[in-house]
């Protein structure tokens, strides 16, 4: 066997990520086989939207986080690593200094990438492939903390994409104008303009917990009014109340009503109720573009 073992982290507005993979090399098509995932929920958006800039307290707990998964990967005995981090960091007034700082205490090296970046590196993780027939166009929605990435993809190639200020991070704390929300519609009218009929994509995170929520089996497709009766549901709700009755965690709670609100909207703009649910996110695009980097070599 030809195992070697790959970390992906990701710094989001809602949560740092570490994933480790072991990649078998020695099949025909290389296996990738998850070993470790933790999730940190530290919202640095929380600071970011509304103040410009990460506090003081969270910096601490950012670094404390990084020298962990430096000894968790360490323990793995790794033969790569990326790190990256998105909307947050971008924003941050300090984040360049804390991406420094980070490098100095634990040295991992991070890199703060664009919303199309992010939106490229996903489609690495190679399973929206296996979820697109090459005779019908496909909208891919990553809606994350601080920003939502929307790429077109046509037999089996991405068209188009587009990157708004619109995260649910960023949406709670008030800090989206009204113009970056008309951007965004008329963005996705003209996208149904060009390549309708379209087949959305949805990101992992929060749609994957009303996924689980409706009862839906894996490759199972949510439709337009399950999902809207759901937010409708929800939204009645009080904080406390989604947590006992639909067992939400505590980071979850607060951040699933925007996250289908801006699901909902781009599937009543572009006219589909078909909402398709891959299980596989920003971490998974970082191991595949890590090996595919070294195996281009």
């Amino acid at each position: 066997m030809n195992i070697e073992t790959y970390a992906a982290i990701d710094i989001s507005s809602n949560a740092i990520r570490l994933l480790i993979n072991n990649v078998d090399r020695s099949l025909r098509h290389p296996d990738f086989k998850k070993v470790a995932y933790l999730r940190v929920p530290i919202c640095l958006g929380e600071d970011v939207f509304l103040q410009g800039a990460i506090c003081e307290e969270k910096q601490k707990l950012v670094l404390e986080t990084m020298n962990g998964f430096r000894h968790i990967m360490q323990a793995y005995k790794i033969t790569g690593y990326k790190a990256c981090a998105t909307s947050a960091m971008r924003d941050a007034a300090n984040g360049k200094e804390l991406v420094n700082e980070i490098r100095r205490s634990s040295g991992i090296d991070i890199g703060i990438i664009t919303g199309r970046e992010e939106a490229d590196m996903i489609y690495e993780a190679g399973g929206l492939d296996a979820m697109m027939d090459k005779n019908r166009n496909y909208l891919y929605v990553d809606v994350g903390g601080g920003s939502t990435e929307l790429v077109v993809y046509g037999d089996q190639q991405k068209l188009t994409a587009a990157s708004f200020q619109l995260g649910t991070v960023r949406i709670l704390s008030g800090n989206v104008s009204e113009e970056e929300f008309l951007k965004f519609k008329e963005w996705l009218k003209d996208i149904y303009k060009d390549h309708a009929p379209l087949s959305i994509i949805a990101s992992v995170g929060n749609i994957n917990k009303v996924h689980k929520i409706l009862g839906k089996r894996e490759g199972e497709s949510l439709n337009y009014p399950e999902t809207k009766a759901l937010y409708d549901t929800l939204k009645r709700m009080t904080y406390e109340e989604r947590i006992l009755n639909y067992k939400l965690n505590t980071y979850r709670a607060d951040v699933i009503i925007p996250a289908l609100k801006i699901f909902l909207t781009v599937a009543k703009l572009c006219k589909t109720n078909e909402i398709y649910v891959p299980k596989f996110g920003l971490v998974d695009g970082i191991i595949h573009h890590l090996y595919n980097s070294k195996t281009s070599k």
